[in-house]
């Protein structure tokens, strides 16, 4: 984990990288490192010969056990485990990743599920998202499996999210430590997320030992459940390389997971409704009822000599729906109830939660739409909510 601490005097920012992290730039200093192709194969097969056989220690040095007759066995079998259907995985997977007690699994998303656009759009958002929640702890989070798998940043982010404080040691450096953060961490968040239903992909290993695809079930989570201010991807689905040791050999098989499916089922709405059907089957009349209401809402937001041409855009920021609603229902809204100008997403959930109560006011029904949904811009929620006002006020003029 990387921390950033500026210096208030000259204006400068200094990193230092905690005990972990300096193993891991060796690590990486060495993975780097300009070898030839066939050398780096030699050692990724003398690992795997670490983890095959018996007579080996688990870093691939020969003992006396094979070392007179079982080189070319020993060569020929990793050969084997290199050009075998899992080689695309193994391609992308260091050589201690492979060193796996008998009957141990691990898994692994396929490289080429990394390359997915969709995919590393998902990552940059919620390393963004966990970026700016931390700002104000100078801690700068760039690759998650490295930064989160110790509870460290974990921590901080539900404390900060959740407005809590959490009884854990503030540093811990042994396994045994780390583990015990996570597990107290993983209970806290289970404490939130339980009620709502939600499935808990993740675990105390799992995270710990730097399951990319956990960590990301366990943002998703998060993100969706704090209504954090960002647009994740949908429909984002990873091919996963599970490998399991059995006698001593590695077998692999593949699997499809999917890390995020429409924002509205992430959210727990599951009632489906003809704004669904449009988007799911219809989406060519979908053009022809955004003319509609922005027709209805002109009509009456052109008396203050404002219009509107985009849906999703225009009524994030909750100032248009106030106004509407005066209109509508005939007075005038005093100004220092609402943002005329809002700036951060909080000022902006305010207007659009406002005139949410100023709707219910009215006689209307609660919005099945959240605030925070209008303000990210989901444009089917803003859809509803203009087409609830447009089903009680369409006659008036």
């Amino acid at each position: 984990m990387h921390h950033v601490f500026k210096d208030h005097q000259r204006g400068e920012k200094r990193g230092f990288l905690s005990p972990e992290n300096k193993n891991c730039r060796r690590l990486e200093l060495r993975r780097g490192c300009p070898c030839s192709r066939g050398l780096c194969s030699q050692a990724l097969m003398a690992s795997l010969a670490g983890s095959l056989l018996p007579g080996s220690d688990r870093s691939g040095v020969e003992t006396s056990e094979y070392a007179q007759g079982g080189v070319s066995d020993l060569q020929e079998e990793g050969k084997n485990a290199i050009n075998s259907p899992m080689s695309p995985a193994l391609a992308d997977v260091h050589p201690e990743d492979t060193q796996l007690e008998e009957n141990e699994e691990r898994t692994m998303i396929d490289p080429t599920s990394k390359e997915d656009p969709k995919f590393k759009e998902l990552v940059k958002v919620l390393l963004d998202w966990i970026n700016d929640v931390l700002v104000e702890e100078r801690i700068i989070v760039k690759q998650l499996e490295e930064d989160l798998y110790d509870g460290q940043v974990l921590q901080k982010l539900l404390e900060k999210l959740a407005g809590c404080k959490l009884n854990v040691a503030e540093v811990t450096q042994s396994e045994i430590g780390q583990k015990q953060k996570l597990q107290t961490v993983l209970e806290a968040v289970h404490d939130l997320l339980r009620p709502r239903g939600w499935a808990l992909r993740w675990s105390v290993d799992s995270i710990h030992g730097k399951n990319l695809v956990a960590i990301l079930h366990l943002l998703v989570s998060l993100a969706m459940h704090f209504r954090a201010p960002i647009r994740l991807p949908e429909h984002v689905t990873v091919q996963v390389v599970v490998v399991r040791k059995r006698e001593g050999l590695l077998h692999s098989s593949h699997i499809s997971e999917e890390l995020t499916t429409t924002t509205e089922m992430m959210m727990g709405r599951f009632e489906r409704d003809a704004f669904d059907t449009l988007f799911d089957h219809a989406p060519d009349k979908l053009s022809v009822v955004k003319k509609s209401l922005i027709t209805f809402v002109n009509k009456h937001l052109n008396k203050l000599n404002l219009e509107v041409t985009e849906l999703e855009t225009q009524f994030a920021d909750g100032v248009y729906l106030v106004l509407l609603m005066g209109l509508l229902e005939d007075y005038f809204v005093p100004l220092h109830h609402f943002y005329l100008t809002p700036e951060s997403f909080d000022q902006k959930v305010h207007n659009v939660s406002f005139a949410f109560e100023l709707m219910l006011d009215g006689g209307l029904k609660k919005p099945k739409a959240h605030p925070e949904d209008v303000v990210n811009l989901d444009l089917k929620s803003t859809l509803r909510v203009l087409y609830n006002l447009f089903t009680k006020y369409k006659n008036v003029e």
